[in-house]
């Protein structure tokens, strides 16, 4: 899903709207909207200034993306990384255990 995306459902879930309310009030098919929201079609200006008014923004305020969002984002990739990273850091100190217990098997015999 791309920012754009994002932010319309976003906005629609405050509003508290399903997609088939949004879909009625632009005049498309719900199918359509839902691919606007997933990023699968690209939407031309005429939509965007729709969609805008729709949400009682601007254009520029429906395009942008606050620094927040976008910290929000990071941090949420940082996180994930960071939950990655201690998954592997455990695997290593489990297999460093089995190296160990191999060398003092090999050592007894």
């Amino acid at each position: 899903m791309n920012t754009l995306g994002k932010k319309i459902r976003l906005l629609r879930h405050q509003k508290g709207w399903s997609q088939e309310d949004v879909a009625k009030r632009l005049d498309i098919s719900i199918p359509a909207f839902s691919k606007i929201e997933t990023g699968i079609t690209d939407v031309n200006l005429s939509r965007l200034n729709q969609i805008s008014k729709l949400f009682e923004l601007s254009l520029v305020q429906l395009l942008s993306t606050s620094e927040a969002e976008e910290d929000k984002e990071k941090l949420d990739l940082v996180n994930d990384l960071s939950q990655k990273l201690q998954n592997r850091e455990v695997e290593v100190i489990e297999l460093q255990k089995k190296v160990i217990d191999l060398y003092e098997q090999l050592h007894k015999k």
